[in-house]
C-alpha cells in the first residue's frame, strides 16, 4: 500500500505550504506551537511549551503577562497593607484626612456642604416632626420656637470623622495624639478589639453631646464636630490596659486630665462633654477586654462589647423616650 507521504529512510519533499509566514522564500517544516504556522530558524523562538513565532511572543507579552503584573501588584499591595502592626489606625487616619480635605473644599467652594452632612447636633436624636421650644431655650427667642426635627441617629457615628476648618490645629492634635497611642492600643489587643472599642467611645462621645441636653437645652442646638470623644475613649483605654499589668500610669493620667481640663476653658469652644463621654465608654470597653482576656473567655468579651453597643443604642433613644425640650 502506497501513501501520499515519504515512507521511512526516504528524503523528504517540500511542500507548498512549508515556508515560513513571513519569509516565503524559505521552506521549513516546523510550526509554531500556539498558531500552528510555518515558521523559519530566524522567526523560531523557544519557550516552555515549545517553539513560538515572534508574532504569538509578542501577543502573549502584551496580554496575559500585562493583565498578570497588575494582579500580582494588587496582591503584593494588600499583603503589605495587611503586614501593617497598626492596619485600623492608619485606616482611620486617612479616613479623616479625606474627610477633613472634602470639609475644605465645601468650606470655600460650597457652603460647607460635607461638614453640614456630617456633624452632630443634639436635635437629631429628636423624633421626626415639630417640636415646641421653651421659651429662653434658645438664643434670639426669648419667647420661645417652633422646630421641626429630623431623626438621623448616624450621625453620632459620622460625626468622629470630622474636624473644624476653622482650626488647623485642631484635626492635628487629634491625629497625633491617634498616631502615638493607637497604634501601641491596637498592637496590644488587636486590630478588631482595637476598632470595636473606637467606634463605641466615638459614639460614646456623642451620647456625652446629647445626655447633656437634659441639663443645658440650649446645648440641643449647638453643632459638633472632631474625633475627639474617640480619641479620649483610646487614651482612658490605654490608662485601664496598662494598669491591668501593674505598670505606672501616672504620667498618662496627668496628660488626660490635662487635655480634659483645656476643655472648661473660657472661650476654647470645646466640646468637654464628648470627652467625658468617650472617656466613660473607652475605659469600659477596655475593663470589659481586660477581664475577658484568654481564649477561653472569648464568647464571653464578644457578648460583653456587643452588650456595650447595644447599651449604646439604646441610650441614643433616650430622646425618643423623654424629650429634652
Amino acid at each position: 500500500m502506497t501513501t501520499g507521504g515519504p515512507s521511512y529512510g526516504e528524503r523528504a519533499e517540500y511542500g507548498e505550504t512549508d515556508v515560513c509566514y513571513r519569509h516565503p522564500g524559505r521552506q521549513s517544516f516546523t510550526l509554531c506551537q500556539r498558531c500552528g504556522r510555518t515558521i523559519c530558524p530566524e522567526c523560531q523562538i523557544a519557550s516552555p511549551v515549545g517553539v513560538l513565532c515572534r508574532d504569538c511572543v509578542k501577543q502573549t507579552a502584551a496580554g496575559p503577562k500585562g493583565a498578570a503584573r497588575v494582579r500580582r501588584s494588587a496582591r503584593v499591595a494588600g499583603r503589605r497593607f495587611a503586614a501593617l502592626e497598626y492596619p485600623v489606625t492608619m485606616s482611620i487616619i486617612a479616613i479623616n484626612v479625606v474627610v477633613f480635605v472634602l470639609q475644605l473644599l465645601t468650606h470655600y467652594y460650597g457652603s460647607d456642604g460635607v461638614t453640614r452632612a456630617l456633624w452632630y447636633v443634639p436635635t437629631y436624636s429628636l423624633a421626626d416632626g415639630v417640636h415646641q421650644v421653651a421659651p429662653g431655650a434658645l438664643d434670639g427667642y426669648p419667647d420661645g420656637a417652633y422646630l421641626n426635627a429630623e431623626f438621623q441617629p448616624w450621625r453620632m457615628l459620622t460625626v468622629m470623622f470630622t474636624h473644624s476648618v476653622g482650626f488647623i490645629p485642631h484635626i492635628l492634635f487629634n491625629m497625633l495624639a491617634l498616631y502615638m497611642f493607637g497604634r501601641n492600643l491596637e498592637q496590644l489587643i488587636g486590630k478588631w478589639r482595637f476598632l470595636a472599642l473606637y467606634l463605641l467611645a466615638g459614639i460614646g462621645g456623642s451620647l456625652g453631646v446629647m445626655l447633656w441636653g437634659y441639663a443645658d437645652t440650649s446645648g440641643l442646638f449647638t453643632p459638633t464636630v472632631g474625633a475627639s470623644g474617640a480619641i479620649f475613649g483610646v487614651l482612658a483605654a490605654t490608662v485601664v490596659a496598662f494598669r491591668s499589668m501593674n505598670a505606672n500610669v501616672s504620667s498618662l493620667v496627668v496628660l488626660l486630665a490635662i487635655n480634659f481640663g483645656i476643655g472648661f476653658m473660657p472661650g476654647a469652644n470645646i466640646s468637654w462633654q464628648a470627652h467625658l463621654g468617650g472617656m466613660v465608654v473607652g475605659a469600659l470597653a477596655m475593663w470589659i477586654i481586660v477581664q475577658t482576656r484568654g481564649p477561653r473567655l472569648r464568647t464571653r468579651q464578644i457578648v460583653g462589647l456587643t452588650a456595650l453597643g447595644v447599651l449604646l443604642v439604646a441610650l441614643a433613644c433616650a430622646y425618643l423616650v423623654v424629650s429634652p425640650l
